[in-house]
């Protein structure tokens, strides 16, 4: 599987890093299903590997994440996990107290600002962080005597950049899979 400043405690989830032209500006972390309930609440699924986080925010903000129109800011009431139904989280926002209002948030996506997105430990990445990133091959082995310290023999190659990549579905167990735009060679 990454704007707010007041509102919620989230200082220790913060990141620290410029944003470039090319970084995203909004993190999905919910897809609205549905109105629940008859108080205005909305079931949504859950696309975050932090779920836990969603129940101590005090807003978020609303709309598509395709980026052409700016999110509405939202301010929540309440937030729960579902534990009737795994992988959802039900969202109760303020001014939202019935359910036709609530049916107009069907579809839309749950968005945090990009710098709000979790920190994670060293070695862990986002599935976003990895696409553009170069991929190397190394050699298989490593030569016992080489010319010097920095023989072209034990340089690795560059094989392409990641483009995508696939997950096993439901019915498929495995590791996710790198798509790698391969590197053409120039001769």
């Amino acid at each position: 599987m990454t704007a707010w400043r007041s509102c919620f405690p989230w200082t220790d989830e913060r990141s620290y890093f410029p944003l470039s032209p090319e970084t995203p500006r909004w993190v999905l972390v919910a897809r609205i299903f549905r109105a629940r309930g008859n108080k205005g609440e909305v079931a949504a699924e859950i696309l975050t590997d932090f779920p836990e986080r969603l129940t101590r925010l005090r807003e978020v903000f609303v709309g598509h994440a395709d980026g052409k129109n700016e999110p509405r800011r939202i301010s929540l009431k309440s937030c729960w996990l579902s534990q009737n139904h795994r992988g959802q989280a039900v969202f109760h926002f303020e001014g939202v107290d019935s359910i036709s209002e609530a049916e107009k948030f069907r579809g839309l996506g749950v968005l945090l600002p990009f710098e709000q997105r979790v920190t994670l430990p060293a070695g862990q990445y986002f599935v976003s962080d990895l696409i553009g990133c170069a991929v190397f091959e190394n050699p298989a082995f490593v030569p016992v005597v080489s010319s010097s310290p920095c023989s072209l023999a034990e340089a690795p190659s560059l094989l392409g950049t990641v483009r995508d990549v696939q997950f096993p579905g439901e019915e498929i167990s495995g590791t996710p899979l790198l798509e790698v735009k391969l590197r053409m060679e120039r001769f």
